[in-house]
């Protein structure tokens, strides 16, 4: 028997984006057309799309997925991730080149994959069960251990067109890693759980990947891609330009992220975004001592990060952030600008300044990268990851300058605790 779960040869998938000419409407416009001018129409008809109607979304991929392995593939938005994984489980077919499968496939690939909306979270488990080959001895089995997974008991009765984004995700995601698929797909939709769902959810992929199945997982989250993948695939326009290693492959796709050299290139950074409905960042400021900072920042001293950003319409949930990682991509702490709040807010439309302080004697002189970047909660991200990223050069000034003289560097964060220290005796 062979030990290739997945073998992909030559995979290429062209979509048309659009024609020059709007199509006849009805029989009449057609028959007028073709009596008018036939060699003209049947020219039109036939030529096909032109080069400038035509985007290759995959163009020439091959690779091959052992039984067991598990597969980080990474790259930027339009890369080709999304289409390589609806190729693989069915529901696209390539324009050229081929896919071997060799096992049961669960996929998890949008919001609600393969759930029928007027059916209930139940019935809905039994039909992806079924999907999948499996007998009703097997699902009743899984059943308990699905619904525990989800947290959503109460709406197991409900049709799965009344629930939330965040309830899809949770029964989707629990349904397709527990009816033990051979080869599990999964897509960058845990983007939209919360914080917890998703450590639960790598928590169960490293589970499944333990027990020898096979995992292709198409993700953002690069620390999450190190964490579980020996080898990732690196998608460019289509193209695989590397395939390797998973902390290699995520060291070159970093590097080929634009990122801000010096300060003054985030406005050009913040041009390049594209377009959201919901949201439109301004401008990203860093001051230290009312200054904005130029070329280094000082420990020593606070540091002020202001977001200035505009909210196009009313919307829920809405949440802007940075996040303070290093040379290894550890992410050192995560801040949002809504810490403070209970609940989810709503935003009403209008100009918006976000203001946050790092405060002294916190970062350790060495380089930091701050990313600013902004999310609609369990929907969409407005910045996509990994955002507006910004070199921090840290200087040594100041009580943390003083704590370092003549000793090597004691940590990636420096914060200056206040400590008491008395005779034996005086403690009570």
């Amino acid at each position: 028997m062979t030990d290739i779960a997945i073998r992909v040869e030559n995979l290429s998938k062209r979509y048309r984006i659009g024609a020059r000419e709007k199509r006849a409407d009805t029989l009449r416009e057609t028959l007028g057309n073709l009596a008018a001018s036939p060699f003209d129409y049947l020219r039109r008809t036939l030529r096909g799309p032109s080069e400038e109607e035509i985007i290759w979304a995959l163009k020439d991929v091959s690779f091959e997925v052992k039984q067991g392995e598990v597969v980080g593939i990474i790259g930027r938005n339009g890369a080709g991730k999304t289409t390589l994984l609806k190729i693989l489980s069915r529901i696209t077919e390539p324009t050229e080149g081929y896919a071997e499968i060799n096992g049961r496939v669960g996929s998890l690939l949008e919001v609600g994959t393969g759930f029928h909306p007027e059916l209930t979270g139940r019935e809905n488990i039994y039909l992806n069960g079924a999907i999948l080959g499996m007998k009703k001895a097997e699902i009743d089995r899984k059943f308990d251990e699905i619904v525990a997974f989800a947290e959503i008991e109460k709406f197991m009765d409900t049709p799965v067109k009344r629930y939330s984004s965040g309830m899809y995700v949770r029964l989707a995601f629990a349904v397709a890693a527990h009816l033990e698929p051979e080869i599990l797909l999964v897509d960058e939709v845990l983007a939209v759980g919360d914080a917890a769902f998703q450590k639960k959810c790598l928590g169960k992929m490293g589970d499944v990947a333990r027990e020898g199945r096979t995992v292709l997982f198409v993700s953002h989250n690069m620390r999450a891609i190190r964490q579980l993948c020996e080898r990732a695939i690196l998608l460019n326009e289509g193209m695989i330009c590397a395939n390797g290693r998973s902390d290699e492959v995520v060291r070159q796709y970093l590097e080929e992220i634009p990122q801000a050299e010096t300060l003054s290139d985030i406005p050009t950074l913040i041009r390049q975004l594209p377009p959201d409905p919901a949201f439109r960042l301004d401008s990203i400021v860093l001051l230290q001592n009312g200054q904005p900072v130029e070329g280094y920042v000082l420990s020593g001293q606070p540091l002020e990060v202001v977001i200035r950003y505009e909210v196009l319409k009313k919307t829920t949930g809405l949440r802007v952030f940075f996040d303070l990682v290093d040379n290894e991509e550890t992410l050192l702490f995560r801040s949002f600008h809504d810490e403070d709040r209970d609940g989810i807010p709503t935003v009403e439309p209008g100009h918006y300044v976000s203001r946050a302080v790092i405060p002294a004697d916190f970062l350790a002189p060495m380089n930091y990268e701050l990313r600013v970047l902004a999310t609609v909660y369990n929907v969409r991200m407005c910045i996509p990851y990994p955002g507006i990223r910004i070199p921090l050069n840290v200087e040594a000034t100041g009580r943390a300058n003083r704590a370092y003289v003549g000793e090597p560097i004691r940590g990636k964060l420096a914060p200056v605790i206040p400590w008491v220290t008395l005779p034996a005796q005086e403690l009570k």
